[in-house]
């Protein structure tokens, strides 16, 4: 499938895997809308890639877990962009706790931007892509959305909803030429992974946001006439 001149929106956009991928997209001709919630990250982002690929950069900073910034994120840069070939929806949070220590509170919050953000954007995106009878949605999901794991109650709760949202997604949709993808990474080396206490171990042997980034590219360039379902990926030898 030809991307260039294309139109996606990635949210996480401005560092991890949402910078990888954006990288990787403005190289292929790809114009691209970034949600973040910080400006400078996505700033300094939106530069990097105009300058490098001259591309169109349009962002907005959001917190996905609130529906109205969600939406409103989506609505402008869909106008700013004036179509929307591809969605990425790649924010999401992290923290673990036995299920007995972790507070309500950050229980909500990881099932409220994780789940809830992911079904916001797609929620106000989706009308695009129907009315275009195209597109694509790849969820980054997790190996936590597929197996439970001690002290990851809350997030794979969370990745676990977004497999089964993707699921039900594609099959209401695919009937309208929209290809929708879950991809299930292990351990990223992402500030995420290192935030959460997660083992990231030597660089040179796990997994990068440029790999997931990768198969993202990999998933998107398919012919329109078939898509990915669900896609893992690992590390072939960590330590």
């Amino acid at each position: 499938m030809e991307l260039r001149n294309g139109t996606a929106i990635i949210t996480g956009g401005g560092k991890g895997i949402g910078k990888a991928a954006a990288l990787k997209l403005a190289e292929s001709g790809v114009h691209l809308g970034l949600i973040a919630r910080s400006s400078a990250d996505l700033e300094a982002l939106r530069e990097q890639l105009t300058s490098e690929f001259g591309t169109k950069v349009f962002i907005a900073s959001a917190d996905i877990s609130k529906k109205d910034e969600a939406e409103k994120a989506v609505r402008s840069l869909v106008e700013q962009l004036g179509s929307l070939s591809i969605l990425i929806n790649n924010a999401g949070i992290a923290k673990f706790g036995t299920l007995a220590e972790m507070e309500p509170t950050e229980w909500e919050q990881i099932i409220q931007t994780n789940v809830m953000g992911t079904y916001y954007v797609t929620r106000a995106a989706l009308p695009t892509m129907l009315e275009q009878q195209s597109g694509s949605i790849i969820n980054i999901a997790s190996t936590a959305g597929e197996r439970g794991f001690a002290t990851g109650s809350a997030y794979c709760a969370s990745k676990f909803a977004v497999m089964g949202m993707t699921e039900a997604l594609m099959q209401e949709v695919r009937k309208s030429n929209i290809r929708v993808t879950a991809l299930t990474p292990s351990t990223v080396n992402t500030e995420l992974a290192v935030k959460a206490g997660l083992k990231i171990g030597d660089e040179d042997r796990m997994m990068q946001p440029e790999d997931v980034a990768d198969l993202i590219m990999a998933t998107l360039q398919l012919p329109p006439r078939v898509f990915v379902k669900t896609a893992g990926i690992w590390t072939t030898n960590p330590q």
